[in-house]
């Protein structure tokens, strides 16, 4: 057995598939593969250790009739079908946990970069435009007391709002598919219907796995219900939002700033309005990158792989009723 491997990871990961003296092939390439390429790899191995967003789709699955399992180097598993793959009993494995504290980062950083209009202010230093004092000029906001929305309070979304509560004291509330008992203990949290997340957050933050279901659903009706001073933060997916809608609302007062780091569509373009904003801070999907996050996942990776070649259940396993 044998496993392709479509981008380089972090020698972490690595050593462990060779450590177990796992045949593995790595993409030859620095380039991101075509689809009809990682078809054809795909066509030659029994696994593949997949890194970035390919859309690997019923048609995919019919073409790779070999696979025995996928690892994802990611904690979302939203570009998999996962009706294809299980109907197959192909398990698929994510890398949950190690990257929640790193992304929940980007999310602090983007909620306070945002309030403050950091990103803009830089930029004003690099144009030659920091002139004189002017004491009403360029102002942001404070997070004290205001009140935390989250969108998917799971891992990631627990970590961010542990840190608005102890940095802030933010008031918490969340809106998921069912109650998060601990948050509710441990950070006073309060479950709450999607349009009063919409209506009483001052800051709202998406943490969510994305799904067809919520494909764009913070738009302009959203956004319409939301505070006029309130910050739109999202690292979950670009697909969550519609961004000529939240252009719209940057631009008309609906909202008061916007922090991403993911777009619709991905990559953003450079000349993308949203760029331009005095408004808005966008950073390229950095959420997991740093040294710690990157080995995490890496490790969850092999792991996955290690557990599907020595015929064991994967332990990050997304679709676990392959194994009943």
């Amino acid at each position: 057995m044998n496993v392709f491997i479509n981008k380089n990871i972090p020698e972490a990961g690595i050593a462990l598939l060779q450590e177990k003296g796992i045949q593995f092939t790595l993409n030859p390439t620095e380039n991101v593969l075509s689809r009809a390429e990682l078809i054809k790899f795909c066509q030659q191995h029994d696994a593949l250790l997949n890194v970035g967003s390919n859309n690997l789709d019923e048609d995919f699955f019919n073409q790779c009739p070999n696979l025995k399992g996928i690892a994802l180097f990611s904690v979302g598993f939203d570009s998999v079908n996962m009706e294809s793959a299980t109907k197959r009993n192909i398990p698929v494995g994510n890398t949950p946990d190690v990257l929640s504290r790193a992304t929940s980062d980007v999310a602090f950083l983007l909620m306070q970069s945002v309030a403050r209009k950091s990103f803009f202010n830089h930029k004003r230093i690099i144009n030659g435009d920091w002139g004189s004092f002017n004491a009403l000029a360029n102002l942001g906001q404070e997070l004290y007391g205001k009140t935390l929305g989250i969108f998917g309070l799971g891992r990631i979304g627990f970590e961010m709002a542990q840190k608005c509560k102890a940095a802030f004291g933010m008031n918490i509330i969340y809106h998921n598919r069912s109650q998060n008992e601990n948050a509710e203990k441990e950070l006073d949290a309060a479950y709450v219907d999607f349009e009063t997340l919409l209506s009483q957050s001052d800051v709202l933050s998406i943490h969510s796995n994305y799904s067809e279901e919520n494909n764009e659903l913070f738009n302009k009706n959203a956004f319409a219900k939301m505070k006029r001073n309130s910050i739109f933060i999202n690292t979950a997916r670009g697909k969550f939002h519609n961004e000529n809608d939240l252009f719209d609302a940057l631009t008309n007062d609906i909202i008061w700033g916007a922090g991403l780091d993911v777009t619709n569509p991905e990559p953003m373009k450079p000349d993308n309005p949203l760029l331009s904003l005095s408004n808005c801070c966008i950073l390229p999907h950095i959420g997991s990158a740093t040294y710690e996050a990157r080995n995490g996942m890496a490790v969850c990776a092999a792991q996955n792989i290690i557990a599907l070649f020595e015929n064991k259940k994967m332990p990050f396993c997304v679709n676990e009723e392959v194994y009943f």
